[in-house]
């Protein structure tokens, strides 16, 4: 039998968007699935809409109750819950297109020490088009933003991404959204579970953490629809001015600083490095007299 799959939706007042969620994973043609919601106390019609599928299927779908803690919190407890070895990602606003999970797992049983596998995703507007166009000029493709070597369809180091001079640059993230992403649940063994303490970047840098230990697959297809409008959060967060970018830059300088390029490391120990920028300091003052 093949592996089971956790479809994970952590959720949160999410009626506007989650039928459309739901059927596009009960559509899957990889069938040995199950669907996992951890709630975040949402006040709207989600947990009914949910309870109505129960009757439309007969995949087992999970409802657990969670007390909202932010979005990573919610995130794990929903991981925590999965029975599968593989953890596939949904977002409540978010749509598989119907071979999404079998494409994936074609790729990600050809090798055991695949950890992460992701795909290309299509944008969907609700609104005026004009208000995401610099978004998704920047960010419509992520795979080709690598300067040292082209991703296609196959299998590479995560080490080899690691070492990228353009890891630092913009855009930050070069693997995309949780929704466009399938784990190997094996990654929660060897690197834990997504950071509780930041709000905008933490599956990028979860994605980024999950590299030095394993192989990264990559599904050249657009497996994936990507819904961009104002209540998501990266547009809330975008909204209240939230730049977690220190934060980020040290969790890198924390984990992975000996997988980095050169260049990128003396970046970050610059920056992180209380010796090094204690010389600095001394050389600044030395130099100012």
């Amino acid at each position: 039998m093949k592996p089971l799959v956790s479809i994970c939706i952590p959720t949160c007042n999410g009626e506007a968007y989650l039928d459309q969620a739901l059927n596009s994973a009960i559509a899957q043609t990889y069938r040995n699935i199950e669907i996992v919601i951890s709630d975040d106390a949402s006040q709207d019609g989600t947990l009914k809409i949910v309870e109505s599928y129960k009757q439309k299927t007969n995949i087992p779908i999970y409802v657990y109750n969670h007390e909202p803690q932010g979005i990573g919190a919610n995130w794990n407890n929903c991981v925590k819950q999965a029975k599968g070895d593989y953890i596939k990602f949904l977002f409540q606003d978010d749509i598989l297109e119907p071979a999404c999970i079998d494409k994936m797992m074609q790729l990600a049983l050809t090798n055991p020490k695949i950890g992460l596998v992701y795909c290309k995703r299509h944008f969907m507007v609700e609104g005026p088009k004009h208000r995401y166009a610099d978004f998704i000029n920047n960010y419509k493709t992520l795979h080709d933003k690598w300067a040292n070597f082209m991703v296609t369809e196959g299998v590479i180091s995560g080490r080899v991404y690691l070492r990228d001079p353009n890891f630092l640059k913009s855009p930050g993230n070069k693997i995309g959204e949780p929704s466009a992403v399938l784990l190997n649940k094996t990654c929660l063994e060897n690197v834990g579970y997504f950071s509780t303490s930041l709000k905008q970047n933490l599956d990028y840098l979860y994605w980024y953490l999950v590299m030095p230990h394993f192989l990264i697959g990559f599904v050249d297809d657009y497996l994936v629809r990507f819904r961009l409008h104002d209540n998501q959060a990266t547009s809330i967060n975008k909204s209240q001015n939230i730049n977690e970018k220190q934060m980020l830059y040290y969790e890198y300088y924390k984990h992975i600083l000996l997988y980095l390029s050169l260049k990128n490391e003396i970046k970050l120990i610059k920056q992180f490095n209380p010796f090094i920028k204690l010389l600095i300091k001394i050389k600044q003052k030395l130099n100012g007299r």
